[in-house]
């Protein structure tokens, strides 16, 4: 051993090195040479907006499956599956053949009790002419007003029953409620229908609303203040805005979400078909600045949690600090910290996976935020 160390001193007196100088390196070139090459950017304070993206339902405000009102069998069906109806168009008619002989029948009795209280109504008005001139006693007079008044009794009963067969033969009509268009119908010409059998599935297409299941921690940050834009499945069709008509405060157990109700703004146009998806995008702008870092500065720590890497500059070095950090929301691709941090801070965006904290660095590149 001691043999090889002289051969090693009598090697750099020959070459003119100081034994010392070989042996021992300053500490500035140890660094040097172990410094990671790494790009920071400068924390920066911004006003973000928050936007949550999810897909709802559209669902059509008013979707009905029609029904006759009384039974009987089908005369004539006037729609089929797509046609396009207005609220009162006549949709189906059953046989009501004889619902008008018996409206008929009825008429006619209307018309003999009508010319029964007539001739009563006669009888009393000569009545009071005679018993004024003495020429007719008073109790005929009183038969003939009680005779009156049971005829016009009977015209009024009459006339309610022609008035409800009149409703009954209505009745073997089928009418649109409201606009919109037939998805089905379920009968054809001479079938026998019930009430309470749908014959019709008609469905409402100018007007209706976006069901969506937003998440637990998206429902409290719902305000007046968020924008929401609804862009319906067919991309070429425009990007409609909208306002939240309802929220549901009940979560739903499997899920975890509730239920907001969505409807166009009255001035936009839109063409949201009921059943299709949409997506929704709410977005809430802060008016608080809140720190911004890139996505990419952001590591994952064994336990679950976050850091990021700081550079600092100590005796003439940079070094890598590692910071525990709470996240926030994230933005595109900054992500929000709510920890404290230095606000001069530099972090670490690239070469940060192989950091160690207390590392050398080597600053290559200072990006923009």
């Amino acid at each position: 051993m001691k043999s090889g160390q002289t051969r090693f001193r009598t090697l750099a007196s020959a070459l003119g090195l100081s034994v010392g100088l070989l042996l021992v390196q300053p500490p500035s070139v140890m660094a040097a040479e172990e410094a990671v090459p790494v790009s920071v950017v400068s924390l920066f304070k911004g006003t973000a907006a928050r936007d949550m993206r999810l897909t709802g339902t559209v669902v059509a405000a008013k979707r009905a499956n029609l029904s006759a009102r009384v039974e009987g069998a089908v005369a004539e069906v006037l729609v089929d599956a797509g046609s396009q109806v207005r609220q009162g168009d006549r949709l189906l008619t059953l046989d009501a053949s004889l619902e008008q002989h018996e409206l008929a029948r009825l008429q006619s009795q209307a018309a003999a009790a009508k010319a029964q209280a007539k001739e009563a109504k006669r009888l009393v008005a000569e009545a009071q002419r005679l018993t004024t001139s003495n020429h007719l006693p008073q109790n005929e007079l009183a038969l003939r007003q009680a005779a009156l008044e049971q005829a016009e009794a009977l015209l009024q009963s009459a006339t309610a029953e022609v008035a409800a067969q009149q409703q009954r033969l209505h009745w073997h009509e089928l009418y649109a409620p409201f606009d919109g268009v037939v998805v089905q119908k379920f009968t054809e010409q001479g079938e026998w229908v019930t009430p309470g059998t749908a014959v019709v599935e008609l469905v409402a297409t100018d007007d209706s609303y976006v069901d969506v299941q937003v998440p637990q921690a998206g429902f409290g940050l719902l305000t007046d203040n968020t924008n929401i834009r609804i862009q319906p499945e067919n991309p070429a069709e425009p990007a409609v805005e909208a306002y939240i008509a309802a929220q549901v405060p009940v979560a739903d157990a499997a899920s975890r979400t509730f239920r907001i109700r969505l409807k166009p703004k009255p001035a936009s146009q839109h063409r949201l078909l009921p059943g299709a998806a949409a997506l929704v995008q709410f977005s809430t702008d802060l008016s608080e600045a809140v720190t911004l870092v890139p996505k990419d500065a952001i590591l994952r720590t064994p336990d679950g949690g976050f850091s990021l890497f700081t550079v600092e500059q100590q005796d003439g070095r940079y070094l890598a600090l590692r910071k525990r950090v709470e996240l926030g929301r994230q933005e595109g691709t900054q992500v929000e910290i709510t920890s404290d941090l230095p606000a001069n801070a530099q972090v670490v965006v690239r070469g940060n996976e192989i950091l160690r904290d207390q590392q050398a660095v080597r600053i290559t590149g200072n990006l923009q935020p």
